[in-house]
């Protein structure tokens, strides 16, 4: 059997909307993994948002930060860090109109401030045990490879005219992800298959949400979950059922990896 790599997203995709893992999807990678394939994660998320995830599934390879940081058998093979310059005329707009920011590398994040209820909504969405702590020199000395800006849609096309740098994506009504100008899960993805020699038809993805729209229009066997929004479902090859009605599990099959 020819080795493939499948590359997951953690939030409504491997995980429910209560942030549980389903025993489907569990057994499923196991499967997967038993079977010789490569199972990987594709995630917004930073490592350390996911580190029990990947000592749960046994899993070492990932693609982080929306294609920023990609790793494999825990090893770092690709970084993309937001340019500093930018980043540094972002925030001070951002403070101007007093919308928060939050500063991301692999191992923490910090926020430009000290509290903001639409930072304490939406970070606590994420059920995480790793708290947002206050330092807005953060990104001063660290690489930080993706930022979270906290404004409404009209605001984030008045930042997306001005910083042609950033991609500007939407994953919270209060907050966006600021990647790298061309930088998404695809990149980190080309990158990845580009140093292990994989053949892109040897590759599947599964995703929902629409910081996943370039990677499934980039992979050839891409699934879409049952929940996923309108304009990722329109670019996926297959589209499974929902994450809480053991999607993953039923995606796999749709695309005969189970």
């Amino acid at each position: 059997m020819t080795q493939k790599i499948i590359f997951f997203d953690i939030d409504n995709t491997l995980l429910d909307y209560e942030k549980k893992l389903p025993e489907s999807t569990k057994k499923a990678v196991q499967q997967l993994q038993d079977d010789g394939h490569i199972v990987a994660i594709a995630s917004g998320r930073a490592p350390f948002a996911f580190k029990n995830l990947l000592e749960t599934l046994n899993i070492s390879t990932y693609v982080s930060l929306n294609g920023q940081y990609v790793v494999y058998k825990n090893q770092a093979i690709y970084e993309n860090q937001l340019d500093f310059a930018a980043l540094n005329q972002l925030n001070e707009a951002a403070a101007e109109s007093e919308h928060p920011i939050v500063y991301l590398d692999h191992e923490d994040w910090r926020s430009s401030v000290e509290y903001h209820p639409h930072v304490e909504e939406a970070v606590s969405s994420l059920k995480l045990n790793h708290p947002v702590t206050y330092d807005p020199n953060y990104y001063r000395n660290h690489a930080i490879y993706q930022s979270l800006l906290f404004c409404d849609g009209e605001a984030e096309l008045q930042y997306k005219e001005k910083f042609p740098q950033f991609e500007f994506i939407r994953w919270h009504r209060y907050s966006v992800d600021v990647l790298p100008n061309g930088g998404s899960k695809a990149n980190g993805i080309k990158n990845l298959i580009h140093h292990l020699g994989i053949d892109l038809n040897n590759t599947y993805a599964f995703g929902d949400g629409l910081n996943d729209i370039e990677m499934l229009k980039f992979i050839p066997n891409s699934v879409a979950m049952g929940n996923a929004e309108l304009p990722v479902k329109e670019v996926a090859k297959h589209i499974t059922k929902d994450v809480n009605q053991n999607g993953v599990f039923h995606g796999l099959k749709i695309v005969g990896l189970l």
